[in-house]
C-alpha cells in the first residue's frame, strides 16, 4: 500500500509551527507496512488543497491529512476533501454528544 501525508496550515509554511505529525505518521505507517511516498505541506488555500488531493489520489492508496481542522474560517479541510471526493460529510450526533461530554 502506498500513502501520502498532506499537512494543512499556513502556520506550517510560515515556520510558526513544526510539522512533527509527518514524522510520527510516517513511522507508524511504515510499521504497518505502508510505504509513504509523499509529505507535502499546503497552506489554508482551498484550490491548492483540492489540486493536491486530486493529484495524489491518482498515485496512492491512502491520503492522510493533518491540520486544517480547527474552528476558524480558514480551516476548510473536511469540506474541501469531501467535495473533491464527491461525498457528503455526515454529522454523527451520538458521537458528537460523546465528545462534548
Amino acid at each position: 500500500m502506498k500513502a501520502a501525508i498532506i499537512a494543512v496550515g499556513t502556520e506550517l509554511l510560515m515556520g510558526k509551527v513544526t510539522n512533527t505529525n509527518a514524522v510520527y505518521l510516517s513511522s507508524v505507517l511504515n510499521e504497518l507496512g505502508v510505504s509513504v511516498l509523499y509529505h507535502i505541506t499546503v497552506g489554508d488555500n482551498p484550490k491548492r488543497l483540492e489540486d493536491i488531493v486530486r493529484s495524489y489520489f491518482k498515485e496512492v492508496d491512502l491520503i492522510v491529512t493533518t491540520g486544517g481542522l480547527g474552528p476558524t474560517q480558514d480551516d476548510l479541510t473536511k469540506g474541501i476533501i469531501s467535495n473533491t471526493m464527491g461525498v457528503n460529510l455526515i454529522l454523527d450526533k451520538e458521537l458528537e454528544r460523546e465528545l462534548e461530554s
